[in-house]
């Protein structure tokens, strides 16, 4: 059951990184090659991108899951933490956990370090393209585009980041938890409104929900 709970979190977890990398490519194509932007976003394309997500973050949950499943955890039924995550498990193995760790660790550089440094060049470009642009009007739009995105990007990053970046021996729980908590279920939540605030209908719906007698 732990392991089978891992595995979806892990998956999930490493799918977001892939698609808000890819989110952030379609912003740069939308505000730097505007003309171009249609004849390369077509629906099949968005569709094999989507895939695309899915599957990296299923291989490399299947990837982590084979190194840790080989561990032994000595009849251990409890991990301090309020789900099935990899630090919890490595710290109450019983075996020698090098492999894993270090399998890990290259799997979390590739998940985290590459999107990473797709979304940051993503918006560099835009950054440039939109200072560029003559008229205020002009830049506050291209900007209000792209600031649902980047305040996921923020949120979801900085908490990961972490999260997953401190070595072991500076593992605090009480704090890992609670950070945890911030990444797993708050920024999930908040999700549907930052994205959903900037269409017109959504907060026509709101206000008039919350101003009816």
């Amino acid at each position: 059951g732990c392991m089978a709970q891992l595995h979806f979190f892990v998956t999930l977890v490493c799918t977001e990184y892939v698609l808000l990398a890819v989110m952030a490519c379609d912003r740069f194509l939308a505000i730097c090659k505007p003309l171009r932007y249609p004849l390369i976003m077509r629906h099949k394309f968005c569709a094999q991108l989507v895939a695309g997500c899915w599957m990296c973050g299923l291989t490399t949950s299947s990837i982590k899951l084979s190194f840790i499943a080989r561990l032994s955890f000595c009849d251990v039924d409890k991990i301090n933490h309020y789900f099935c995550d990899i630090s919890p498990l490595l710290n109450i193995s019983c075996s020698d956990s090098s492999l894993a760790e270090l399998a890990d660790f290259i799997l979390a550089l590739l998940v985290i370090m590459v999107p990473l440094c797709i979304v940051v060049a993503s918006y560099v470009c835009i950054l440039i393209t939109v200072l560029k642009i003559p008229s205020s009007q002009g830049r506050q739009k291209a900007f209000s585009t792209c600031s649902s995105h980047l305040t996921v990007v923020i949120l979801f990053y900085s908490t990961t980041l972490f999260t997953y970046s401190r070595p072991k021996l500076m593992y605090t729980y009480r704090a890992n938890k609670l950070v945890s908590v911030l990444y797993t279920v708050v920024v999930p939540l908040l999700n549907p409104l930052i994205y959903c605030l900037r269409n017109k209908e959504v907060r026509f719906a709101i206000r008039r929900t919350f101003t009816c007698r």
